[in-house]
């Protein structure tokens, strides 16, 4: 749409001002080339002398695009001719107070003659349902060529996509099938075989998953002299080993009783190979082992007749890596209508859902590393720490933090799992190559914290050390850490005390020793920690001067913070009532009104209205209800309800029951009652 040319051309104008009295908005169209193409103009102009000149909005629709342009700020939009949904919209045009109901639409806005909505239909060719409503076919037109042009632009995407993944997957290396099933059975699976075996008497009849045979052997010495030209064999016992008669290969005794059919067992692998240039792409692989035993149906029931072992593997996911590109993840998937497997570029959803999880990675991947991106990502060191690992992820975050190599070298395995796993928080300095200057710790602490292998709690008792500019020894970061204080506890309480004496004052009271790795002791040393800093802030918010001795070390710290508790809710306390006196003060000045129309009594009880606030407040704690609420308040503030106090005549003053009353339609609404 060549935009300067349309705003080139003059406006229509309005011949004359319709007479009807509803009419608000008269819209003019016209057929124009621009550039050789057909335009649809829709003209909106008030129904207005003033403003016969110059439209509120010039609307201009081709087969295959459209826009929106406002004269008086001289904008071009892809605005639709109505805002919101089909149903309820409001023409762009109207103003705010104008109506959207549909009848009171089609009066206000009106054409400048009969050939405009023919106009419209003509050049539009859609349907609408109601034929009055003339700006539907605008906005149906609108629509079909905003979905048109997102399905091209989705295509277009798509084939991107594709045509990307076809890339990947030329490029890729054949799988090595068989190396990874031998690995896998030979490293993973150890290979495991299974002795199947049902006694009868001093015989068993035994079936090897290695070599498939089914012999009978005897495993109770016999006394007889063909007892020693016999098969003999170990007593077959469920969960040992023992060797097959046949074949000599070790296996694990399984009773035939407890075996139906078949069973299995599952790995995952990871393998990486070079990809392109200086590419990576870690191939994901499922590895299934199955042991199989052959029965038959014989005179005695179910026998054996043969055993065996299958081995197969499948590619589920690959991780693309390139310089300077975003990863990619591929998945393997299954059509369950052709029966074909293929890849795409994105996961399935919900409970079927692809997850890669921790999984060995095969020797060969670090082979294939040499030359790549990944060269010097010290995956093979940080394994051998860890065991274990998501090499996905660990390389994902390696391409985003290269210091990830030094800090896995330097030992601080602690806080490259935190790496991996996104916890950069503790990171300092993301741009910084120095260990202390990357974690924002002192110098001196990188070897300290290399001792704890860079356990992560110590790290940000370092960092908090370096945020506060001091110089803590050795013992203060280990005994800090053990206590589990925030940087904000830490700094609140040392304002009235110096490092050492918070450590003290916390060893003496927990009644535990520092550093002596027993669960219980660390537990109740954090307990007292946290317990002990609460009281001092709850002593600092209330105004004591905790310069005071006595203030900073109590005799006894349980009974002390209990009492900082209660005084502090005491003072929340009066805070809300002064708050509620100040915000609902009519409810004061109404009761002498109130209690001419509500108050009464009679020989065992009396009933009168709230005489404040505060005293509905009250009502509320001890009755343990919500009629102290802003909510009831309100209402009883502005005159929409009011709230009664019905108490024992014996006892005026306690509360036994809340009433709720509607001020316009007296009904009764109990709140809750004394029990």
């Amino acid at each position: 749409m060549k935009k300067k040319a349309i705003e080139k051309i003059p406006y229509f104008g309005l011949e004359k001002i319709s007479r009807k009295k509803q009419a608000k908005y008269i819209g003019v169209t016209g057929i124009k080339i621009v550039g050789r193409e057909k335009h649809l103009f829709l003209e909106v102009y008030r129904n207005q002398k003033e403003s016969k000149d110059t439209p509120l909005v010039r609307i201009v629709l081709t087969k295959k695009d459209f826009g929106t342009y406002r004269p008086e700020s001289g904008e071009w939009t892809r605005q639709y001719v109505r805002s919101g949904n089909n149903n309820n919209g409001r023409l762009i045009w109207n103003s705010v107070g104008d109506s959207s109901y549909w009848k009171k639409m089609e009066k206000e806005n009106i054409l400048q003659s009969p050939e405009d909505p023919e106009r419209i239909k003509k050049f539009c060719g859609t349907t609408v349902w109601r034929e009055e409503g003339w700006w539907e076919y605008i906005d149906r037109r609108q629509s079909d060529i905003a979905t048109e042009v997102r399905r091209k632009a989705e295509r277009r995407k798509y084939q991107r996509r594709q045509e990307a993944l076809k890339d990947r997957i030329a490029h890729t290396k054949e799988l090595p099938e068989k190396k990874i099933l031998d690995g896998a059975d030979n490293v993973y699976f150890h290979n495991e075989h299974y002795l199947y075996y049902k006694k009868h008497g001093c015989w068993a009849k035994i079936a090897c998953s290695k070599c498939g045979g089914v012999t009978d052997a005897r495993w109770k010495s016999g006394i007889s002299y063909e007892s020693q030209f016999q098969t003999w064999t170990e007593e077959p016992r469920e969960g040992r080993y023992g060797t097959c008669p046949m074949c000599g290969a070790r296996g694990l005794y399984k009773c035939q009783g407890k075996v139906k059919g078949e069973h299995s067992r599952t790995i995952h692998l990871f393998l990486g190979q070079k990809y392109k240039e200086s590419g990576m792409v870690m191939r994901y692989v499922q590895v299934e082992k199955t042991w199989i035993l052959g029965l038959i149906c014989g005179e005695k029931g179910a026998e054996m007749y043969n055993a065996c072992e299958k081995l197969s593997g499948v590619e589920i996911a690959r991780a693309y890596f390139e310089p300077g590109k975003k990863m990619q993840i591929d998945y393997q998937k299954h059509n369950p209508y052709s029966g074909e497997d293929f890849w795409d570029d994105c996961n399935l959803c919900g409970m079927n859902n692809i997850t890669i999880n921790a999984a060995p990675i095969m020797p060969e991947t670090y082979e294939e590393m040499e030359g790549t991106m990944f060269q010097y990502s010290a995956l093979k060191e940080y394994v051998k720490c860890v065991g274990e690992v998501n090499p996905i992820d660990y390389l994902e975050r390696y391409s985003q933090t290269p210091q990830i190599e030094v800090l896995v070298k330097m030992g601080l395995i602690g806080v490259v799992e935190n790496l991996v796993k996104c916890y950069y928080g503790i990171v300092e300095n993301g741009h910084a190559s120095r260990p202390d200057v990357f974690l924002g710790i002192r110098k001196e602490r990188v070897k300290q914290l290399i001792r704890k292998k860079g356990d992560v709690e110590t790290l940000k008792v370092m960092q908090m050390e370096k945020r506060f500019g001091e110089n803590w020894t050795d013992d203060q970061i280990e005994q800090l850490k053990e206590t589990g204080l925030s940087s904000v506890q830490v700094d609140r309480a040392t304002k009235y005390m110096t490092l050492q004496k918070l450590l003290n004052r916390i060893e003496k009271y927990a009644g535990c020793q520092y550093g002596t790795e027993c669960s219980r002791a660390e537990a109740r040393i954090r307990h007292v920690a946290a317990t002990y800093v609460d009281y001092l802030e709850m002593r600092e918010d209330l105004g004591y001067d905790l310069n005071n001795t006595v203030y900073q070390y109590p005799r006894n710290l349980d009974e002390e913070h209990n009492k900082m508790v209660m005084e502090i809710n005491k003072e929340k306390a009066e805070a809300r009532l002064r708050e509620v006196a100040r915000q609902y003060p009519d409810i004061r000045k109404s009761y002498r009104s109130l209690r001419k129309k509500y108050f009464y009594e009679d020989e065992n009880y009396l009933i009168r209205p709230a005489r404040s606030a505060e005293e509905i407040v009250m009502e509320g704690r001890i009755l343990h209800h919500c009629v102290g609420g802003n909510g009831y308040l309100n209402r009883h503030n502005t005159g929409q309800t009011y709230i009664l106090m019905v108490r024992m005549k014996d006892e005026p003053e306690i509360p036994y029951i809340t009433v709720e009353i509607d001020a316009k339609y007296p009904r009764i609404h109990p709140v809750v009652r004394r029990v």
